[in-house]
């Protein structure tokens, strides 16, 4: 049986690979529902509250899941915070680095440490979340659009480093998903803007969205398990430093 650590919901990842699942998170309560989900399903998780931003936390952590499941063979390296919506003359200077922090230095020390642990058993997968905003950066976002054009260049280089090993790095790129709260939270924010790329009316921003995607519609979570068990597995063997879009076009 293989292990896997993720730092955000597997959905139908483990049942793909035949993992058991490590879940990592700040929220104890989001992480108790996420286990319950997984466990649900018939696979053995656990889950560790760790804080990304902490090389120290994350570092206990990955030596713990190592002491508990024996080894880890898979990351899907998926923390992340979204930041404020602001024009970058405007943009909130305290918000920056915060943003960056999460995104970048925290996917970094998960990277960093998990990869340590692969390299000692000569093999690993890797999948790191990065976004359309890194692909083309979005309008009144900096800090964000910024953090996940990092994610792609670190992926890059992370695949050169651990090729070597027998470990594969590659990303993901999604694009709008919906609905829920990370879809309002966006609409909200474009139209509190007030630029010209987007409406001042909420209702209006989430048609002009909708409008910009050539499938017209947004993605829905579920469809990025999938695209991340094929980067996990055996069908992507030739694939590493690579980004997949998920974008609707």
């Amino acid at each position: 049986m293989q292990e896997a650590i993720s730092a955000s919901q597997p959905r139908y990842v483990s049942q793909k690979l035949g993992t058991d699942i490590a879940l990592l998170d700040m929220n104890p309560e989001a992480l108790a529902k996420a286990e319950a989900a997984v466990r649900e399903k018939g696979v053995k998780a656990e889950s560790y509250v760790c804080d990304v931003t902490s090389e120290t936390s994350v570092n206990d952590v990955v030596s713990q899941v190592v002491a508990d499941f024996g080894k880890i063979d898979f990351l899907f390296n998926n923390a992340g915070y979204q930041g404020a919506f602001a024009p970058v003359q405007d943009y909130p200077a305290e918000d920056f680095p915060k943003v960056l922090n999460i995104n970048v230095t925290g996917a970094f020390h998960v990277l960093k440490a998990v990869s340590r642990h692969m390299i000692a058993n000569g093999f690993g997968r890797i999948v790191n979340t990065a976004s359309m905003a890194g692909v083309k950066g979005p309008p009144n976002m900096a800090a964000y659009g910024a953090s996940k054009g990092a994610i792609i260049a670190l992926t890059e280089t992370a695949a050169l480093d651990l090729a070597p090993y027998n470990i594969r790095v590659n990303a993901i790129s999604p694009g709008y998903m919906g609905p829920g709260f990370m879809w309002d939270r966006q609409v909200e924010l474009q139209a509190k803007a007030n630029t010209q790329y987007f409406s001042t009316n909420p209702e209006e921003v989430s048609k002009q969205m909708i409008g910009s995607v050539p499938m017209r519609r947004y993605g829905d979570i579920n469809e990025i398990p999938g695209v991340v068990a094929f980067l996990l597995g055996d069908d992507s063997s030739f694939m590493t430093g690579v980004n997949l879009e998920i974008s609707g076009g």
